[in-house]
């Protein structure tokens, strides 16, 4: 990593679309969806840094990989920490809702607090925020956008079931939409 902050990172050329993924020294710190993030400088741009990211992101759109083994670098409130530890054991293709979730951590007196947390996951995917819907059912908010939402729920549900995972390019047809 080479840097002033030690921040590296790289693209990985996902079946939804570019993710832009960013590491510290410490661990996989971000990962963003197409028009969001900050610039960055292209000297930090290491792929090596992000090779064992890319490759258990690689496993998972493949649908050989359920959980991840990534050691993270998560920085923001114990609150918003205690909800993402939760999100990491909801079951791969499982779904909960925001208040199942708020009831999990605790806190069930503060569904959109819990909802807020879920929101700034900086690592979706890993960090599975994509598996809490509404109460109803219903797919909410995403930051991918509720398509990346609804792909990943759809190749989660399908592996879960035994089926495999759609070609790439049915995940390239829905990321475009």
């Amino acid at each position: 990593m080479s840097t002033i902050q030690n921040i590296a990172w790289d693209i990985f050329e996902s079946p939804i679309g570019p993710l832009t993924l960013e590491a510290t020294p410490r661990g996989l710190s971000a990962v963003s969806f197409p028009g969001r993030g900050r610039p960055r400088d292209e000297a930090a741009r290491d792929p090596e840094a992000l090779a064992v990211a890319v490759a258990e992101l690689e496993e998972y759109f493949a649908g050989e990989r359920q959980t991840f083994d990534l050691t993270l670098d998560l920085r923001s409130s114990s609150f918003d920490r205690a909800v993402w530890e939760r999100l990491r054991e909801i079951p791969y293709g499982t779904t909960v809702s925001y208040s199942e979730l708020a009831q999990a951590v605790g806190r069930p007196d503060i569904v959109r607090g819990v909802a807020a947390a879920v929101g700034r996951t900086p690592v979706p995917i890993v960090v599975p925020c994509h598996r809490v819907i509404g109460a109803d059912g219903s797919l909410t908010g995403y930051g991918g956008g509720i398509q990346r939402k609804q792909a990943l729920l759809e190749l989660e549900g399908r592996v879960a079931r035994g089926g495999a995972p759609e070609p790439a390019w049915a995940f390239r047809q829905l990321a475009m939409l």
